[in-house]
């Protein structure tokens, strides 16, 4: 178990390094800059440094896709994050993300911040392509959350591919009735 951790956060597996500091850095990235792009978007909202001030926990159970929709979305964002490993370009995934999501985000760090997938993607598309013929498993059901007035889809939870387990953690905006990519982690051990 030491040999493990110790493999973990000092680096000898070059992938697992790679996808915690991703997802470190797209954490801290989505927690302060989403928060300010969102605080720009409705004229009546007030800026806000608190993130406890402009949340609040879900909506009516009615305003969440089913399961199946939500898993529907998430297999789709798969497969377009596994064409961009594959092909190495991130320009559709982010072309069809939302506007706060390209805001935030270029395509060339979105590159850069996959670099350990595109370097390894022999290994790393086969995996992803597998979740197409799978059921995700969520980790809690998919919810809604109000963020500045918007509604805000979560969805966290794995496939059960082989070698490794595709973890997902999305948050998708709902903009003119379409759910559009807000948080995009993906996560091979």
């Amino acid at each position: 178990m030491k040999t493990l951790a110790r493999s973990l956060f000092i680096g000898s597996n070059n992938l697992v390094t790679g996808v915690i500091a991703l997802a470190v850095v797209l954490s801290i990235a989505l927690g302060c800059n989403c928060n300010k792009d969102l605080a720009n978007l409705g004229k009546e909202d007030t800026p806000s440094n608190s993130v406890s001030n402009t949340r609040t926990d879900t909506t009516s159970s009615s305003d969440v896709p089913s399961n199946s929709v939500v898993e529907g979305l998430v297999k789709d964002t798969i497969s377009q994050f596994a064409d961009a490993v594959d092909s190495g370009n991130f320009a559709d995934l982010h072309s069809n993300a939302s506007s706060d999501f390209q805001a935030t985000y270029t395509v060339d760090q979105m590159a850069t911040a996959f670099k350990s997938y595109t370097d390894k993607k022999r290994v790393v598309v086969p995996i992803l392509e597998k979740a197409d013929d799978m059921s995700a498993k969520f980790k809690n059901d998919p919810s809604i959350r109000t963020e500045k007035g918007l509604k805000i889809l979560v969805a966290e939870g794995e496939f059960p591919t082989k070698p490794f387990k595709t973890r997902f953690d999305f948050e998708y905006v709902n903009r003119g009735g379409e759910w559009k990519l807000l948080k995009l982690i993906v996560n091979i051990p």
